[in-house]
């Protein structure tokens, strides 16, 4: 921090816009993690102190009290920890999240609109703010897609860890017969970018289609074609943005959302764990999931790649998700540690 006040009091700093706002972002967020653990060590100091006087006036009350408010600092502190992990390239942007259901029609389109209300709960209980960016609606339930744009520092670094195909068994309501259904759908996470980072891309090599914007019906449906969906023929990359009734605004949304799924592809080449991870996206079905969620004939949420579990499933599907997220993210950083030949730290 005090390096970067010191050449933030450079006089040529802004001889380089960029670089200028760059190491501005970077020493508000230092700033912020610096204020959070100060922050926690004076809550800390200051309740233990409480229990203290607590005991020695004989107030068991409020020293429940107190060793609760410990817990919850303690738990905070866990989280901060996990976020100290966070120190990819575009961890601390925000995120798109987009969920495809998978083969089965309205039973895993009702699993993705599932897995939709679970990553906005999710946001939700942390304070992001989202916007939904695209939707296309399921025929009789649930929805075939959607493209949620979530705002918020760190979004990309905890979100990126739910890239993959979730699995979900559970007694269909769609089955007059009430027989168990395993429904698949994925879920591809990819930060956002700003203007400051440079990504190139040739009109020639984009295919641009219009269409009319799908709606609740009645004088609802749009009539014109404002809706846009972008292919970028290179890398097969299809985005889509129907929010606005305007096509020039969807077509400049559509525009920062292939910036920011290029930006994605370059990263992912960059970590050694591409491979893996794009595999685990080209077949939405068995073998591919990273999670499966069973609400019968038992009630189990696992994470197949880290072991995590949890016994309370509409917990997870309300949006409690840090712990799979936490473990997910400690395991990426391990092996890249590993890989560099750093020591890991293990608890």
């Amino acid at each position: 921090m005090a390096e970067l006040n010191a050449r933030a009091e450079d006089p040529h700093l802004w001889d380089d816009p960029a670089a200028a706002q760059r190491l501005l972002r970077e020493r508000r967020r230092l700033a912020e993690q610096i204020e959070a653990v100060q922050r926690l060590e004076h809550q800390v100091a200051e309740t233990v102190e409480m229990i203290g006087m607590a005991e020695a006036e004989g107030e068991t009350a409020l020293v429940a009290e107190s060793l609760q408010t410990l817990r919850a600092l303690a738990e905070e502190a866990k989280r901060k920890e996990i976020e100290s992990l966070l120190s990819g390239e575009a961890d601390a942007n925000d995120a798109y999240v987009e969920i495809n259901a998978g083969a089965g029609g309205t039973e895993a389109q009702d699993w993705a609109e599932m897995l939709e209300r679970m990553y906005l709960r999710w946001a939700e209980r942390h304070g992001y703010k989202v916007e939904e960016v695209d939707r296309s609606e399921g025929e009789q339930a649930g929805i075939k897609s959607a493209t949620l744009l979530v705002r918020g520092a760190n979004a990309y670094g905890w979100l990126k860890t739910e890239a993959g195909v979730h699995r979900l068994v559970r007694i269909s309501p769609f089955d007059a017969n009430a027989r168990r259904h395993t429904s698949f759908a994925s879920v591809w996470v990819y930060p956002a970018v700003d203007e400051n980072i440079e990504i190139e891309i040739n009109e020639s090599d984009l295919k641009i289609d219009t269409f009319r914007a799908s709606g609740a019906g009645g004088q609802h449906v749009n009539k014109t074609e404002s809706a846009i969906r972008i292919t970028h023929l290179p890398t097969g990359i299809v985005v889509s943005c129907q929010t606005d009734r305007s096509q020039h605004r969807n077509r400049a949304t559509a525009m920062q959302m292939l910036r920011a799924r290029l930006y994605e592809l370059e990263l992912q080449k960059r970590e050694a764990e591409a491979a893996e991870l794009e595999s685990a996206k080209t077949e939405i079905g068995w073998g591919h999931q990273i999670r499966s969620y069973v609400l019968a004939p038992y009630q189990l949420v696992k994470d197949l790649r880290t072991g995590v579990e949890k016994g309370n499933p509409m917990a997870v599907l309300d949006g409690d998700l840090d712990e799979f997220m936490a473990a997910a993210l400690a395991a990426r950083v391990g092996a890249r540690r590993v890989e560099e030949g750093a020591p890991v730290r293990t608890h």
